[in-house]
């Protein structure tokens, strides 16, 4: 076999390989860790210091899969370094102070299902801005360019809302001409 041939053949084999489509699967558009043979390191949280409680008698009972006294709360160290309140957090319930936001935010209903609606929606987007050859060959990220139609350009929106007269304090000033 001369050497054209099997270059041939070898290119055609890369292609065909590379065309193979993943019908079942939910396209990837984010690919950081696609091949990733380590743990990740980002999953590991540390514990809090182990503690002896005043009372032995009065510890809770033990449920499989629950929390411990000793693990993490990332939610609760988000609010108390944002400011919130934890134990507002923890309620699960709208503080009465919040009513009214939340009065306003549904005052043209709400839909049920909106996260399984969206989800499908967004596996539509995603399924169109699939791939191409080279693409999936080299694991490239196709994220921008799935959702490219749906992007805002910061600028052309302030200009907008600018000349309808809208204040835009925390944008920067107006260039002068």
């Amino acid at each position: 076999m001369t050497f054209l041939r099997l270059c041939t053949l070898a290119t055609i084999g890369a292609l065909a390989l590379g065309a193979c489509s993943r019908n079942g699967d939910v396209p990837l558009l984010m690919n950081a860790s696609a091949r990733q043979d380590s743990p990740d390191e980002f999953s590991v949280l540390p514990t809090q210091p182990l503690q002896a409680p005043p009372d032995f008698s009065a510890l809770p009972t033990p449920t499989p899969g629950g929390s411990n006294l000793v693990d993490p709360d990332p939610r609760a160290s988000v609010v108390a370094a944002l400011g919130g309140r934890v134990s507002a957090e923890r309620t699960g319930s709208v503080p009465a102070a919040d009513a009214g936001l939340l009065a306003y935010a549904g005052r043209n209903g709400v839909t049920p299902d909106i996260r399984t609606t969206l989800a499908v929606e967004d596996e539509d987007v995603r399924r169109q801005g699939g791939g191409r050859i080279l693409e999936r060959m080299f694991n490239t990220n196709l994220y921008r360019r799935a959702y490219e139609e749906q992007i805002l350009d910061p600028q052309a929106e302030l200009q907008r809302w600018r000349a309808r007269g809208v204040r835009t304090p925390a944008a920067p000033p107006p260039p002068q001409n």
